[in-house]
């Protein structure tokens, strides 16, 4: 007696494409990608795509407020666990297993910002995009360097621009030259930053000549 076949609800359709688009987006890029090939490393039909995505831009932006979406809450679940910029930062080192393909690929996530920012009617999303992204690093930030005893002098969503804008060049960088930039070189940077925000101001040498 054979089993009945279950067919994968819509949730579970949609994020097998989206799983599916991620490899082969990063393998051949958004433009050099056609639906064929999404649904083909996917094992659906054209027709599984269209009744979730109504075209392959609509797809790229979708995987791009997922990512957003994700690490808000996972982030966010993070910080509760380890509100301590330290153990913060070393929980974000072992964070090896979150369902998300865009922070697993450098490539994938260059590779969609690229192909939104290229598209001028796509521009204003990518906008919305990066700023709740900075608000969300900026609050993250600021959160854990209060708890540290820090006296933040900057607004949350300026320090959240200029650690976005970081993490953004070191991927890149990783991307170009991955001999002198690690996997780690934003959380390592990090640390660094905080040791300098931390570390008690040098004493001045004694005997130094009155000014």
């Amino acid at each position: 007696m054979s089993s009945a076949r279950v067919r994968p609800t819509r949730d579970e359709t949609r994020q097998r494409i989206i799983a599916a688009a991620a490899d082969v987006f990063a393998n051949h890029g958004v433009t050099g990608t056609s639906v064929e090939q999404i649904t083909l490393a996917a094992g659906f039909t054209r027709g599984a795509f269209y009744s979730n995505f109504t075209t392959k831009e609509e797809l790229a932006v979708a995987m791009l407020e997922d990512h957003l979406a994700v690490s808000q809450s996972h982030n966010r679940a993070l910080l509760h666990h380890h509100p301590d910029p330290v153990t913060f930062v070393d929980a974000l080192r072992d964070d090896v297993g979150r369902d998300d393909p865009l922070h697993r690929n450098p490539l994938l996530q260059v590779e969609l910002m690229l192909y939104v920012a290229r598209t001028p009617e796509l521009r204003p999303i990518l906008g919305e995009h990066l700023r709740a992204m900075r608000d969300l690093v900026g609050e993250l930030a600021a959160t854990t360097l209060r708890t540290n005893g820090v006296d933040l002098r900057i607004e949350p969503h300026q320090l959240g621009t200029v650690l976005v804008a970081l993490e953004d060049g070191l991927r890149l960088h990783r991307l170009i030259d991955p001999d002198s930039t690690p996997a780690d070189a934003f959380l390592d940077t990090l640390e660094v930053l905080h040791r300098l925000m931390t570390q008690p101001a040098a004493e001045p040498p004694p005997g130094g000549a009155e000014t």
